[in-house]
This record gives structure tokens, C-alpha cells and sequence, in this order.
């Protein structure tokens, strides 16, 4: 007897969802339901895209029967909103990164979680990628030494017009860095931090934030995040992770694996991005069915907002912010 496929439902359908719906599609042990998005016409054609329905409001999509987990593929100022919605009525849930606006919200997106016993998983995909889970093995079993140094670069230029759907590199992508560090470097100590807006000619928010961390072991970190400039360098920055051990060191890039057309939101295809996100939909697809931990919790988007919050603060008052994680 075969079992039930797990029943899936996506609250937004924007350039996400599209990664999102050929990942559950892939997954012989989901079925992507239905979907519901504000703007109701977008909604319609990505549900004829993957052959599912469209539900008229989130409230009729949370209470069909046929779906047992929701992914929260929205703007960042609604996912508390839609998270809490779709947990209260029981379904399991995969919320986009960032998980919340706040370090108030994301706490409540946990205690809603505790309280009604579902799964709620950040939608942390970069570590989910094989190569990145790899690192995380050499720094585990020692064979790297003692942490040195950690890097998480970030390069890609981003048109206004793109960049306009978002609240700014810190807020959009800085997330992507934080939660990679806690899984493979640990927790900091202390953060400083800069930010430029040097590409947009509308816009006024950030497209260039560069961050220097003390984790607890007295190693460093170096993040930056920017949408103002691609690197066509020989050895370019797209998305680089690189650590530093006194035994050895590790480094991961999207720029091993590119095809020339275009992105949903880059100028290339990077195909380790929409990989991480398969990666991801299955592992959730897989506590859902058959229990465990998402390899990042509700607990590192807790400390990731923090983090991003006294980086905000560093990059205001110009100066260094001591943390207590």
C-alpha cells in the first residue's frame, strides 16, 4: 500500500514560487495542491503552470483538507500574518527567509509553533547544498583545526526595478549570511558594520552592507551582501563561502555550476540556487513525513534577526555592538 502524498499548499506566487512548485512537483511524496496569491490573476497562472488550483482568500486555502503544509512564500511584512494563519489551522509550515520582520515576530512565529506542535521550518536554503553541507562535515570532525576565519560574499547586480520589490540588501539578503555562519562558523561575540547606496538612482535604501564579526572562539567573520555590481573577474564573488582552518579550508561558489540564460532575478543561471531549495523542499518534505530537525531552526532565525538587528544598530551609530546570543 502506497502512502498518502502530503498535500501542499503555497501562499504567494511570485518568482519563488516557481523554484518552490518544480521542487514539490519533483517529489514523489508531495502533491502541490493549490494556490493563493493577492494579486488573483498571478495566482491563476502559476496554478495552470503546475496544474493545481487557486483559492480565492489564504482562510480557504488553510482550511481544505487535502493540505497538510503551507509554504509562506509572500513579502517579508506578511509572513507572521500568513505563518500564524496556516499553524493555527494545523498545516505544517516552510517560511521564506527572512522568517519575520522583527525579533519580536520571529519569536512569535516559535512560541505559535510550540503551541500548536507543527513543523516550522525557515526556509534557510544555501546550507542545504551539498557542497556546503560538506564544509560543515570537515569543521565538525576537526579536520580543518581550530576556525580561523569565516567568509560569506555575495555579488549580483540587481536592477532597480528588481530591487524595488525589496526593503534593502541587509533586510533582503543578509540573512542568506547570517544563518550560514551560525550553521558552519557558531555564534559571534561582537559586530561592525557599514552600508553604501551606490548603483540605484531612485532608490535610497542600500545596495552594499559589509559586516566584520568576532564569533565566541575569537575567529572572524567577513560578510557582505551587494546588489550595485556583478564580479567578471576571473575567479568572481557571486556567492562565495570560504573558511579558514589552522589543518585546512573549504569553499563553496555558485560559479562553478552557471548556464547563460537568464535568472529569475540574476542576469545568469546559477544552478546551485534553485538546487539548495529542492534540497530544502525535500528535506521539509521529509520531517513532514517522517520526522526530525530542519539543519536550521526557528532558533537560528531567531539569533540571525538578532544579528541583523545590531547590525542595523552598528551601521546607525557607527560603532561596535557586543552581542549576547
Amino acid at each position: 500500500m502506497t502512502k498518502k502524498k502530503i498535500g501542499i499548499g503555497f501562499i504567494g506566487a511570485g518568482g519563488i514560487s516557481i523554484i518552490h512548485g518544480e521542487a514539490v512537483t519533483a517529489n514523489n511524496r508531495a502533491k502541490l495542491v493549490g494556490i493563493w496569491n493577492r494579486t488573483e490573476s498571478r495566482g491563476i497562472e502559476r496554478a495552470k503552470q503546475f496544474s493545481c488550483k487557486t483559492y480565492k482568500t489564504p482562510e480557504e486555502l488553510v482550511s481544505d483538507p487535502e493540505i497538510d503544509a503551507v509554504f509562506i512564500l509572500t513579502n517579508l511584512e506578511t509572513h507572521l500574518e500568513y505563518a500564524k494563519l496556516a499553524m493555527e489551522n494545523g498545516k505544517n509550515v516552510l517560511i521564506e527567509k527572512p522568517v519575520a520582520n522583527s525579533l519580536d515576530e520571529v519569536k512569535e512565529v516559535k512560541s505559535i509553533a510550540e503551541k500548536t506542535g507543527v513543523v516550522c521550518m525557515p526556509g534557510h536554503n544555501v546550507i542545504y547544498d551539498d557542497g556546503v553541507t560538506r564544509m560543515k562535515k570537515m569543521i565538525q570532525s576537526g579536520d580543518i583545526g581550530k576556525l580561523i576565519s569565516f567568509y560569506y560574499l555575495f555579488n549580483a547586480l540587481h536592477t532597480e526595478e528588481i530591487a524595488q520589490l525589496y526593503p534593502g540588501v541587509i533586510r533582503q539578503m543578509l540573512t542568506h549570511n547570517l544563518y550560514t555562519m551560525l550553521y558552519l562558523a557558531g555564534v559571534p561575540k561582537q559586530v561592525m558594520a557599514m552600508k553604501s547606496c551606490l548603483h540605484y538612482e531612485k532608490l535610497t535604501r542600500e545596495d552594499l552592507v559589509m559586516v566584520i564579526l568576532k564569533l565566541k572562539n575569537d575567529s572572524l567573520a567577513h560578510l557582505e551582501v551587494s546588489f550595485a555590481a556583478d564580479d567578471l573577474s576571473s575567479d568572481p564573488w557571486t556567492l562565495f563561502i570560504k573558511v579558514l582552518g589552522t589543518e585546512g579550508s573549504g569553499v563553496y561558489t555558485w560559479n562553478d555550476w552557471v548556464l547563460s540564460k537568464k535568472g529569475i532575478t540574476h542576469s545568469r543561471e546559477y544552478v546551485a540556487y534553485p538546487g539548495a531549495i529542492v534540497n530544502e523542499v525535500n528535506h521539509f518534505i521529509n520531517i513532514c513525513t517522517n520526522g526530525g530537525k530542519p539543519l536550521s531552526t526557528i532558533d537560528d532565525a531567531i539569533k540571525a534577526q538578532a544579528i541583523m538587528e545590531a547590525i542595523e544598530l552598528s551601521v546607525d551609530k557607527k560603532i561596535a555592538v557586543d552581542l549576547q546570543l
